[in-house]
């Protein structure tokens, strides 16, 4: 086998600070508090949100998850909503969809698939 063949690609998954970079940077672009931020990560323990924020650190498969969602929902609120501050305050906004609840109401429930609820729903406006 040649050196070339045998070089192996970068995986398609953002790494962990990576991962981390882009939560925090959604998360001042939403304006959340410290409390919203760690239930959309799905409860880590106060420390571990710190170390993260910090120097970020290893992530479950959950909170991974709960991350490519939000940066999805980021996405496509930045592609259906051209003006950035009206994309960014949408999660703030009553719906009538999500019974007159916000987005971030909805997604505060704390669990994956509330998060999901809204990606589901975004994904449905922009035709996809």
């Amino acid at each position: 086998m040649t050196p070339a063949a045998n070089t192996a690609q970068a995986p398609a998954t953002p790494t962990p600070r990576r991962a981390l970079d882009v939560f925090f940077k959604i998360a001042d672009a939403w304006k959340l508090t410290t409390e919203q931020q760690i239930t959309l990560l799905g409860a880590p323990a106060r420390s571990t949100f710190y170390k993260w924020k910090k120097d970020g650190g290893l992530l479950s498969a959950d909170t991974e998850e709960r991350i490519s969602h939000l940066a999805a929902l980021y996405k496509a609120l930045q592609i259906l909503i051209p003006d950035p501050h009206a994309a960014d305050t949408w999660i703030e906004r009553p719906n009538k969809y999500f019974g007159g609840r916000s987005a971030l109401e909805v997604m505060l429930d704390g669990k994956l698939t509330d998060i999901y609820a809204v990606r589901v729903y975004l994904d449905a406006q922009r035709g996809g």
